[in-house]
């Protein structure tokens, strides 16, 4: 009897066991799953987080967006700067023909002004025939295109010329650069501080006005860029109606070559009448009298070297008949 209730008991205490034991190797396996997918899955998330940190995938929303990708970004401290973070010298030349220059050019300034910029030259030529007007124009970055389509419809436009510089590199050098040069300055004024000789004292105001010149030149730099990207420059050429610009084209034939030499002649002779009368006066007050004297002193010299004149010889006279 005793025999039989420990098999009995044996049983359930053996099924009891491989219960637990499938049910430990299936939570095993379940453990295996999730961490091979949460392996798999880590370089996909890496590989996101790069994307995100580059501008995102195209098309890809919010890419690009200063909160896309923060964790890449503090990890990667060479990522490219955006578009709008960039240091852009934008450069424009411009010819409009105009019935009115001078109207075009006061409706010119008053863009300009109204859009934030200022005018940096202004040269006219108010000739009816050869109207023209060239203006130096600078405007805010941000305006620029705008300022463009603006001063484009003055008139027809003929000639449009936009360059780009990127000095975003040159920028940031720039700014090392200032920022090494003055820890030097620095530097130098407290070792000047704790000089004790004359010798120290000379050499160190030496090199530390060296280093501030130094200073000085790279800031100068930095202004000059600054005031480059922050204002873009647009050169303006107005002209009227009638005036031919380089642009045109090249007319042929005898009736345009005939043009061409009647209005050469004519110039070469207002050049020659022009010197003419401006030596004319000269002639008058110097030369009448230095040809007086030169005719006087030629007869007075003929005299004197004048032959004497010889009396002719005399006549034989007649013999008589014998």
């Amino acid at each position: 009897m005793d025999g039989r209730r420990g098999r009995r008991r044996g049983v359930p205490l053996a099924a009891l066991g491989l219960v637990a034991v499938l049910a430990v190797g299936g939570c095993g396996g379940v453990a295996g799953q999730s961490d091979s997918g949460t392996s798999n899955e880590a370089p996909a998330a890496g590989a996101a987080d790069r994307d995100a940190a580059e501008g995102g995938a195209p098309g890809a929303p919010g890419a690009g967006a200063p909160g896309a990708g923060a964790p890449a970004e503090a990890g990667s401290a060479s990522a490219d700067l955006r578009v709008d973070q960039r240091s852009i010298i934008y450069t424009g030349t411009m010819l409009v023909r105009v019935d009115d220059v001078d109207a075009a050019a006061r409706r010119a300034v008053t863009v300009v002004t109204g859009a934030g910029g200022f005018v940096g030259g202004d040269q006219r030529s108010s000739s009816d025939a050869d109207a023209r007007a060239e203006l130096q124009l600078r405007v805010p970055a941000a305006r620029f295109t705008g300022v463009i389509e603006e001063l484009a419809g003055l008139g027809r436009q003929e000639r449009r010329e936009i360059q780009t510089e990127d000095v975003t590199e040159e920028t940031i050098d720039l700014d090392a650069r200032i920022a090494t040069q003055r820890a030097r300055v620095e530097s130098g004024r407290r070792l000047l501080a704790r000089a004790t000789t004359i010798g120290d004292l000379v050499s160190l105001e030496g090199e530390l006005a060296k280093r501030e010149a130094d200073l000085a030149s790279l800031e100068a730099k930095k202004r000059r860029l600054a005031d480059l990207t922050a204002l873009s420059t647009i050169t303006l050429t107005l002209v009227g109606s009638d005036v031919s610009t380089a642009d045109e084209e090249t007319e042929l034939g005898f009736l345009v070559g005939l043009h061409g030499g009647w209005k050469v002649f004519l110039v070469s002779m207002t050049i020659m009448l022009t010197v003419l009368g401006a030596v004319l006066p000269w002639l008058i007050v110097f030369g009448v009298p230095v040809t007086v004297l030169i005719v006087a002193l030629r007869r007075r010299r003929n005299r004197r070297t004048a032959p004497p004149v010889s009396a002719p010889p005399p006549v034989p006279a007649a013999r008589s008949a014998p």
